[in-house]
């Protein structure tokens, strides 16, 4: 990646720039200039077509619900090479009881936002993976055939899975309606973990990296039980404002399957054996 290249593309003049960690697939830095300071992230435009152009998508359609902050968009470019999004610098604060309350009550007034379908308008990713997002007229067809199917062929083409997981998950695919409450679509971040949002500096949170798609609201909260991260008092404020319906504990490891794919293909065996462990029930 030629930085300087990336530089001169700039809408702004950068007197500095530091690199930060940026995770496994950006490269990302803080850009310093005589107009404030800057985050940006690029990647090859090659390897990830529309990557980072659908992330600013993702994260126009949260702004555009007025409930969750999103860090502002200041340009994004992928006519070249090399792709650049640059977002809004967001200084760090730290949490309070009250704040996760906050925060919970965001992300369910965004879910409490009906959609049209199950899906998106366009496709995108999650992690480095690409994310099909083709409409679909119930959870269950949407989340089996264009979230979760790719994933097991994949898996299965990479001897991954048995023949026996592999049924155990078409019979899976059978149940998802009848496991899963019937809602209407909610817009989800898709993405939701402790690494993918920060408290600012004026006591906001911050959601950062979505996958976004039309999807069961559920999804969500699964994915901020995955890794841990966070308080009792967001699920409070959650509850609050759209509460959950019954049993939405014990159906977490069936939202969890579809980014233990996403890890089992990323990062190989200890997310594996998560799946087939859920598989194992069916």
């Amino acid at each position: 990646m030629n930085l300087q290249n990336i530089l001169k593309r700039l809408p702004i003049k950068i007197t500095t720039y530091k690199p930060i960690s940026g995770g496994d697939t950006n490269k990302s830095y803080v850009l310093q200039s005589e107009e404030g300071n800057f985050f940006m992230k690029t990647n090859s435009t090659k390897e990830f077509p529309g990557m980072l152009r659908e992330e600013a998508k993702g994260l126009k359609s949260i702004e555009e619900t007025h409930t969750l902050r999103t860090p502002k968009i200041i340009k994004i470019d992928d006519s070249g090479n090399e792709q650049y999004l640059i977002l809004e610098l967001i200084s760090k604060g730290e949490a309070n009881e009250e704040i996760w309350e906050n925060f919970g009550k965001s992300l369910a007034s965004m879910h409490k936002i009906p959609q049209p379908f199950f899906g998106f308008s366009s496709d995108n990713y999650v992690g480095r993976l690409p994310q099909k997002n083709t409409k679909a007229s119930t959870w269950g067809e949407f989340y089996a055939q264009y979230h979760l199917q790719p994933l097991i062929k994949k898996l299965t083409d990479m001897n991954a899975l048995t023949n026996q997981e592999v049924r155990a998950a078409e019979n899976f695919y059978q149940q998802i309606d009848d496991i899963f409450p019937k809602e209407t679509p909610s817009l989800v971040h898709g993405d939701l973990w402790s690494g993918n949002f920060l408290i600012s500096d004026t006591g906001n949170p911050v959601v950062l990296d979505p996958a976004v798609y039309y999807g069961h609201r559920e999804m969500d909260l699964g994915m901020t039980r995955l890794f841990g991260g966070f308080s009792i008092d967001f699920y409070k404020g959650y509850n609050s404002k759209y509460p959950l319906e019954k049993g939405w504990e014990e159906r977490i490891p069936f939202t969890q399957l579809y980014p233990l794919l996403v890890h089992s293909i990323l990062f190989g065996n200890y997310y594996l054996d998560e799946v087939k462990s859920i598989l194992s029930d069916f």
